[in-house]
């Protein structure tokens, strides 16, 4: 079977009876938008030039075909727009308001424009604002819940054109007047049973035809349904669907006609499938897969998958345009599976369902993450007890699912922290997704998902007061927004996770709060507090005798105090700093420091004692071999050179530098001045 999909009326047809690319009725309501998008404004009205895009609102219920719709609007409209078609959704399937924040930022993406980790809702709305300006772009939203969420992404750029889908009107919007959703034309309607049922069953009872077109009230999602339920059983007539209809109206008349047909197609289907159908209403963000379905069914992946392209052929499911075999459950369906399983279901069977969903989701990104590592024995020996069904053959293999399944993903997780009752499950999930993509896109890239996740984390941890794991996230969460500028807020998390690493006694974490709460203090210029909060780190590190870390932070405390001019002090921390590393064995670190020690004696108005120490550090790098030290400590000692009034010599000592750094340029093009000094630790001229 192939799975296509089509627009029709204004829903998806999906599974061997669609026609790809056809779109029916709705004429009259495409004529209207198309006309409204000239439609003279408000404000051009007044003789003002109008301040924002123009916002055509297409309104009906879920299962009205309303999404279909603003698709085939898109559609035709789209040349006039050159940069392109955005797209977000606004609501998950159970109707729970998506945050503008999470909205921004996927446009921000499909703009190829990067989104702040941690930014707020305000600060993404303005970045998509600026990024949108002077550009002609149409931008889809569909399911807004309402008024707030789609003037948040409103862009300012009267060029641009905002369709919204929505089940009611946008009060607080200027200017826009709504396309309501009634039932499509008798004539579409029957077109789009015969894509079902073919036209014989159609055309030998019109009336009896009809009439089930009455009794959906030409509602799009109640027509498919029927039409995949005449599919599946080709020796029914229309009228038997119709009277089978009116019996289950006259048993719940205050249903709506996707409930009756719905609850005709679930009760007809075989148990397995039925059971099936119920639990993908546990789906994150409405979308499955074959591992999803099986882990929720409790059955083989062969046979999920053959449930899930049946389901699909009964237009029960879609499938997604995907590198990877992937469905979603129609929104307007979604309350009537969450509801037919909560009937059928026990509480403890649903709860089951979930944990094997998440803990497969979990033993996928375990095998994700450890075929990036085919060198590190703990990962292959994972790997090989891995069923055979939940291995990645290659590397880019488990980078295309990643990518696939990563709205999916981050949903699980938080559907799995918003349970709180599989918290341990939870907490496992998260720790995986992070260290899966972090393998597969790196610290960097995957940072505005992760620092999503790290909140996820974190309310787990506050849920179930377990210290240790809230001054992870909190130092996680901090480390991003001191990336990002937010000094201020990274400061109180870093404080936060040191109460947090006290409480569980943890000094790894303890340290590192002290270390990050100095490295703050010293981005927002308090340099005493910075001096002070690595000496208490310091302190703590020599109570442990941890020697490296020790010689490290005297390099902290001595940067701290170069940056306050307080250069004695300095001198001193550089003199530990270097006396710590050759204690340690470390020749480089040793040479480096000894070449930040120079500098500061240089600072200090000590030219000649700087000249020394400088030889020196020189000696020593050469020892170490590091080329881009010793090109970095010539580069100084040139400096120095000419401050004492030696050019010839400092033009030599240059001329050397500059041989090391083609030569090191060779073997490495990396920025030949990182070797230089660590950058927390060195000084800069005041």
């Amino acid at each position: 079977m192939t799975d296509q999909a089509v627009d029709t009326g204004g829903v998806q047809l999906s599974g061997h009876a669609a026609t790809r690319g056809q779109f029916l009725g709705r004429t009259r309501e495409l004529k209207e938008l198309r006309a409204d998008i000239e439609r003279t404004g408000l404000d051009t009205l007044t003789g003002r030039k109008a301040p924002r895009a123009r916002v055509l609102l297409i309104a009906g219920r879920p299962g009205s075909g309303r999404t279909a719709l603003a698709g085939e609007l898109v559609r035709q409209v789209a040349r006039r727009y050159p940069d392109g078609v955005l797209r977000a959704r606004l609501a998950e399937p159970d109707g729970t308001p998506v945050p503008v924040e999470r909205a921004a930022r996927d446009l921000l993406t499909a703009l190829d424009l990067p989104a702040p980790a941690g930014a707020d809702e305000d600060e993404l709305a303005a970045t998509l604002r600026e990024a949108l300006a002077g550009r002609r772009a149409l931008i889809l939203l569909d399911d807004a819940t309402g008024a707030d969420q789609v003037d948040a992404l409103l862009p300012d750029t009267p060029e641009c054109l905002l369709v919204a889908v929505s089940a009611g009107p946008l009060t607080g919007i200027a200017d826009v007047r709504p396309c309501t959703l009634g039932g499509l034309d008798t004539k579409s309607a029957l077109d789009l049973l015969t894509r079902y049922t073919g036209s014989v069953r159609i055309t030998v009872d019109p009336r009896a035809a009809e009439g089930l077109v009455e009794i959906c009230q030409g509602q799009p999602a109640a027509l498919i349904l029927a039409g995949g339920w005449l599919a599946a059983r080709p020796q029914a007539a229309v009228s038997d669907l119709a009277k089978q209809l009116n019996a289950e109206i006259a048993e719940d008349a205050a249903g709506t006609p996707l409930s009756h047909v719905f609850g005709l197609v679930h009760a007809t289907l075989p148990a397995p499938a039925a059971r099936t159908l119920r639990l993908l209403s546990l789906a994150p963000a409405g979308l499955a897969d074959p591992h999803t379905a099986a882990a929720l069914a409790g059955c083989s992946m062969s046979a999920a998958r053959t449930a899930l392209d049946d389901l699909t052929a009964r237009g029960l499911l879609r499938a997604v345009d995907s590198p990877l075999p992937q469905y979603e459950v129609p929104a307007a369906l979604h309350p009537l599976l969450r509801a037919a399983a909560e009937a059928h279901e026990r509480p403890a069977e649903l709860q089951l369902a979930r944990a094997r969903m998440f803990e497969r989701t979990v033993r996928l990104l375990q095998s994700c993450r450890a075929v990036t590592e085919p060198d590190n024995p703990q990962a292959r020996e994972k790997l090989q007890g891995t069923p055979r069904g939940l291995r990645f053959p290659t590397r880019a293999a488990a980078a295309e699912w990643l990518t696939v399944r990563r709205p999916a993903l981050l949903a699980a997780a938080r559907a799995a922290v918003a349970d709180g009752e599989l918290d341990t499950l939870a907490r496992r999930l998260m720790s995986q997704l992070v260290r899966a993509m972090v393998a597969h896109f790196g610290t960097q890239e995957a940072a505005p998902d992760l620092y999503g996740v790290h909140r996820l984390v974190l309310d787990v941890a506050e849920r179930r007061d377990l210290p240790r794991e809230k001054a992870a996230a909190l130092l996680n969460l901090a480390d991003v927004d001191a990336r990002t500028g937010r000094t201020a807020e990274a400061l109180v998390r870093y404080r936060a996770a040191l109460d947090a690493g006290r409480a569980a006694h943890d000094p790894y974490a303890t340290g590192r709060a002290m270390e990050s709460v100095g490295g703050a203090h010293l981005e927002l210029g308090d340099y005493e507090r910075a001096a002070d909060w690595y000496g208490r780190a310091l302190a703590q590190r020599l109570a442990r005798d941890e020697r490296a870390d020790a010689a490290r932070l005297y390099g902290r405390i001595a940067g701290a105090h170069t940056y306050a001019g307080r250069y004695g002090e300095a001198q001193r921390a550089w003199r530990a700093a270097a006396a710590g590393h050759r204690k340690n064995g470390d020749v480089a670190a040793y040479a480096r420091a000894l070449s930040e020690l120079a500098r500061v004696q240089e600072y200090a108005g000590r030219p000649e004692e700087s000249l020394r120490t400088c030889e020196e550090a020189l000696e020593w790098a050469r020892r170490a071999e590091d080329t881009r030290l010793q090109a970095a400590v010539r580069l100084r000692l040139a400096d120095t050179l000419d401050r004492l009034g030696d050019p010839t010599a400092a033009r030599l000592h240059r001329g050397e530098a500059g041989r090391l750094l083609e030569e090191a340029a060779q073997e490495d093009p990396r920025d030949p001045r990182t070797g230089a000094s660590d950058p927390q630790s060195a000084g800069t001229q005041p």
